[in-house]
Formats: C-alpha cells, structure tokens, sequence
C-alpha cells in the first residue's frame, strides 16, 4: 500500500478478516505510524507545534524525512493523527437529556485540557475536515448528546463545529500568551494588573466605559471565561 492507500484504511473499520491477516515478518523492527505520532506529541510538549516540522520529526525519530512519507502523505495528514490521538483521550458519556449541558460542557473542558498538554497544537484543528475515526467518534458523541437534548439537528450539527473552534481557539490563545511572557518586552501584554491599570489611565472623556469597567474588562480566572462562554453558547441553544 502506498501512503495514501494507508490513509484511507485508517480512516475505515477494521474487518475480521484484515485484523486476522497475519503481517510479514521483517529483520528490523520498522517506524510505526503510533511511533511518528507519539514522538511528534514529544516535540510539541517539550518545543510547541510551531517548532514541529517533518524534517524535525525524523530527527527526532533518527530517520530520514523521506521515511516519514511511508507512514504519512503530508503535515496535514500527521496533524490528523494528532488531533485523532487527542479525541481518543476523550470518553463520551451515555446521552443524558436532564444532564446534556453539563454533558457538553464536560467533553469541550476534557479536549480544552488535551489541547494545552501540548502548546499550539490546537492550530493543526482549524480547517480540518474530520475524516479519522477517533476525530468522528468524538463529533458522533456530541451529536448524539445535543439531540437527546432536544435541540434541533440543524443546531446541533452547526453548534458542534462553533463549540470545536471555539476550544480550539481559546487553547491557542492560551499558547500565544505563554509564548508572550518569554519576551520581556510584551509582558504587560499579559499582566492583568498591568493592563488594567493602563486602561483605567485611558481618558475618560473619550472612553468613559472602558475607564469606568476597567475591572470588568481584565477580571477572571483559570478558565473562568472559558466557562462563561461555554454556558453562554450552550443556553443559546436550549432557548432555540
């Protein structure tokens, strides 16, 4: 099989028959697709995604890049493994209509604390369309606990995709912050104190609520506007 035939069986259930196939012995034990992506998760935990390239993975593998590409088509398709092998960290929850908010709310905070295990990596889950199992079994759990929540299945379907980049959105936030606090010169940035004092010393002549609600403005903790947002999406969808 080719990489891309290799691929797409990734991307189907197993049927007895393959999964009783018995595999060619080989003299040397070869680079396994769990080994690429154990090791790129390595790499972003210890240097952030942005430092995670193909020629970087194979060093770290002590391969040659071209060896990686028996194994993946292309970044894209590792940053599928990736974000797969993160959903498979999930567990789903048996659908609960009295309980389907807090329901949700659990799934998005599991995937919240998967994605900052490893700085940046949720930018490998924007514009990706989900094909990998692992990736679909997490959309399938959602869906089925928002519509035995009631909610219509055109909601559901559109809420799962805007709650999913919201995580992934407020996590890479989070990595850009962090990554911030290294350079000195941008720390105010990223000081509370800091940046709520220079907004209360705006003029408020000319911006009279933000002086007024500078407190308001950089106010919160941990993932207190996490979940402020969450709640907010989620109650939108009951009052629909």
């Amino acid at each position: 099989m080719n990489p891309r035939e290799r691929r797409a069986a990734r991307h189907q259930l197993p049927s007895s028959e393959a999964a009783a196939a018995p595999r060619p012995r080989r003299r040397k034990a070869p680079i396994t697709v769990e080994q690429v992506v154990r090791t790129a998760l390595d790499v972003i935990a210890a240097e952030g995604y942005e430092a995670l390239t193909m020629r970087r993975l194979a060093t770290a593998l002590d391969t040659g890049p071209a060896s990686l590409y028996a194994h993946v088509v292309n970044k894209a398709d590792l940053d599928e493994l990736l974000i797969a092998r993160l959903c498979a960290e999930i567990t789903l929850p048996a659908p609960d209509p009295s309980a389907w908010r807090e329901q949700i709310r659990d799934m998005c905070g599991r995937l919240r604390d998967q994605y900052l295990k490893y700085p940046g990596i949720s930018r490998a889950a924007f514009a990706m369309a989900p094909t990998d199992l692992e990736t679909v079994r997490l959309g399938e759990g959602m869906l089925a606990v928002l519509l035995a929540g009631g909610v219509a299945p055109q909601d559901a379907a559109w809420a799962i995709d805007a709650l999913l980049l919201y995580v992934a959105a407020y996590c890479l936030e989070i990595s850009v912050m962090n990554q911030r606090k290294v350079d000195s010169e941008a720390e105010w940035v990223v000081d509370t104190g800091e940046l709520r004092r220079r907004l209360a010393a705006l003029p408020a002549t000319a911006f009279p609520h933000t002086t007024r609600y500078a407190a308001e403005l950089t106010a919160g903790e941990g993932h207190d506007r996490f979940d402020f947002t969450l709640t907010l999406m989620i109650d939108g969808l009951a009052s629909r």
